[in-house]
């Protein structure tokens, strides 16, 4: 609305009416609630009579409204209806002139071309062959659109849902096209749809676990885990409703109802971490941060979106039951870079190794040696094993 007005020099869509209204009923006679006046015929076309009041005011009547096709030039009076500021044409009618047999010609569950022309808190008004209709905020759309605003002054198909031609009124849904041409393209992307291949998508709408995107008539699921290479709480932080995105086809599950489709987005763009990954040279002193302790290992990060595995045997010298014991998350530390796995994306790291060995005690000195097992007594089985053996001295245990 704020365009039209800027392209009408800040005048307001009211004052514009109001002023237009003003200076045709200079020269008109006002009956009753419409307004009465003269107009000269200067064009036929398309079954549309244009009419010119004046130099700086036209108008437009259905050529259904005459009994004969005027001729240009021909002089007739008209009622004024409504001022349309999008084509900037007053819509008249000839007086005792009925739309009967236009609507006549309409049903329920036709399709017809509509023009928006206002809107209000329950939706837009339009006008099908200068007929008024109505169309709820409901039917506008397959989903939710915040601001219908943007429908001012638009044309396009919509489907004829209720039809009171006793009453003038028609209730017209967009949604219900829409709905049927994505019905048409649905069984024509499911024929020609196969694992692996790359289409166009628009986000329709966000859960926890992921994005549902519109492929063409079909929905697909892009997991949480496939919207993006780093790790992510919220799809939000990648995609949003109505972004246009490409993805590509993950899984197709056509045993299930309704069909179900796995979609892959981070599958169609390079990985950034590769990049960083192959700047990482195994042998290399790389600085980290713990960004996760578990029983097995540490993991470290590196840069943004790359991390390695410390295992709890690299973690220090001496034996550890978990790597908590030593270490602590967000810590910063130092790690030697053991091997780089591109095609695993991993990588192996060790605290260890850039840690001095503790010494170790003298073989003399050993304060935890322990003492030689003392021998056992001499009691019969003793005896009787010496015996069997030839009287040697036995080693070990029994078993």
């Amino acid at each position: 609305m704020r365009e039209i007005e800027d392209a009408l020099g800040g005048m307001s869509l009211e004052d514009m009416v109001e002023g237009s209204s003003k200076a045709m009923r200079g020269a008109a006679t006002v009956k009753g609630e419409r307004t009465l006046r003269e107009g000269t015929i200067f064009r036929v076309h398309d079954g549309e009579v244009f009419i010119e009041f004046d130099p700086k005011r036209q108008g437009v009547c259905p050529l259904a409204q005459f009994e004969q096709e005027p001729k240009p030039g021909e002089k007739y009076e008209f009622f004024e209806e409504r001022f349309d500021p999008f084509e900037g044409l007053w819509v008249v009618s000839r007086p005792g002139a009925t739309h009967k047999g236009e609507l006549d010609s309409l049903s329920t569950g036709m399709i017809v071309e509509a023009r928006c022309v206002g809107m209000n808190k329950g939706g837009l008004d339009m006008e099908v062959s200068h007929h008024k209709a109505f169309m709820p905020a409901g039917q506008v759309d397959i989903r939710h659109i915040e601001d219908i605003s943007v429908f001012l002054g638009e044309k396009f198909p919509c489907k004829i849902i209720e039809l009171r031609r006793e009453k003038g009124r028609m209730v017209l849904s967009r949604k219900a096209v829409l709905l049927e041409e994505r019905a048409r393209m649905r069984d024509k992307v499911l024929a020609e749809l196969e694992v692996g291949q790359v289409r166009t998508a628009t986000i329709t709408s966000i859960q926890q676990y992921g994005a549902f995107a519109d492929i063409g008539g079909v929905d697909g699921l892009i997991h949480i885990g496939d919207l993006s290479y780093e790790r992510i709480k919220d799809p939000s932080e990648v995609v949003k409703p109505g972004q246009v995105v490409q993805v590509k086809v993950m899984k197709i599950d056509r045993e299930a109802k309704p069909i179900k489709i796995g979609l892959g987005l981070k599958q169609t763009i390079a990985d950034p971490a590769l990049g960083a990954m192959s700047e990482i040279e195994a042998g290399a002193t790389v600085t980290g941060r713990v960004t996760k302790l578990m029983d097995f290992g540490a993991f470290v990060e590196l840069a943004p979106g790359i991390e390695g595995l410390i295992h709890v045997s690299e973690v220090a010298h001496e034996r550890i039951p978990t790597p908590g014991k030593v270490l602590t998350v967000g810590e910063i530390l130092q790690v030697k870079v053991l091997s780089v796995d591109m095609d695993r994306k991993r990588i192996s790291l060790s605290r260890k190794q850039l840690l001095d060995r503790p010494a170790m005690p003298e073989r003399g000195d050993r304060r935890d040696a322990r003492p030689a097992p003392a021998l056992r007594e001499d009691d019969p089985v003793m005896r009787k094993l010496r015996a069997k053996f030839g009287g040697r001295e036995l080693k070990g245990g029994l078993g």
